[in-house]
């Protein structure tokens, strides 16, 4: 199935490892000029040879700490001078550190909202008046599971991450009618870095395996092939929607 792809420009936070590498190497593949972003130059550098290779003057890469405002200005500017009007935006971060509630002062509680929730709304504020003039965009924001059945001492993510699903909500109605689609993609347990390390601080996550119907993880590609449909011109009549990826582990209906 060709997806549209062809040409559009995507921007991929957080984008050196894990899901958003994921991600970033599905849209490259079919065709999609693709800018990713990270903290860590060297992981960046390496991942934008792997889709290089695949995807020759497919990728761009930029160092971007999310947490800080005029860096998510640079990174913008910066894709918009490589490759043009962004058509495609799929916010992500690295995951909060996993604790309960009283783990957690003030000051944290303020540094989550800033990386999970205000990056999202800030570069997502900076790409959307080109899809309007375009009349064509697609917005993914990569949450969580948690979103939907919150996760014992993953109070930060249970918490903070919910506000990207209203907004989603939101503001899929709000842009529907402009040809731009806003959806949302809940990862479940996938094999990524971040699992490993949750393993290592809650030894339980190893028998989670039983809990999913499937009765195994997730994998990153499974995750960005899900990703890569719903910004492609295929999935045009999509918006608004929050998909979970977790092999059946979601409870509710």
């Amino acid at each position: 199935m060709d997806l549209g792809l062809q040409e559009k420009v995507a921007l991929v936070l957080a984008s050196s490892k894990g899901l958003g590498k994921a991600v970033a190497m599905a849209l490259a593949a079919e065709g999609a000029r693709v800018v990713i972003c990270g903290t860590d130059s060297s992981a960046l550098a390496a991942t934008a040879a792997e889709i290089d290779a695949v995807a020759p003057g497919h990728v761009a890469h930029f160092t971007c700490d999310l947490t800080d405002a005029d860096q998510r200005r640079q990174l913008v500017e910066n894709s918009v001078c490589t490759f043009g009007d962004i058509d495609i935006l799929v916010t992500n971060t690295g995951g909060p550190p996993a604790g309960p509630f009283t783990q957690f002062g003030l000051a944290d509680w303020q540094h989550f909202y800033n990386l999970l929730f205000l990056s999202a709304v800030d570069i997502i504020g900076q790409v959307l008046p080109a899809m309007k003039k375009n009349g064509w965009g697609r917005i993914l924001t990569i949450t969580s599971i948690t979103v939907k059945q919150p996760v014992d001492n993953l109070t930060s993510s249970n918490v903070v991450r919910t506000a990207l699903v209203g907004l989603v909500k939101s503001l899929s109605n709000e842009v529907a009618a402009q040809g731009i689609t806003v959806n949302n993609l809940l990862p479940g347990y996938t094999k990524t870095d971040r699992l490993a390390h949750l393993a290592e601080v809650n030894p339980n996550v190893n028998q989670v395996t039983d809990t999913i119907p499937m009765r195994r993880f997730g994998t990153p590609a499974e995750f960005a092939a899900a990703a890569a449909f719903l910004v492609s011109a295929r999935a045009s009549y999509i918006t608004g929607q929050s998909l979970a990826v977790d092999g059946g582990w979601i409870k509710a209906n």
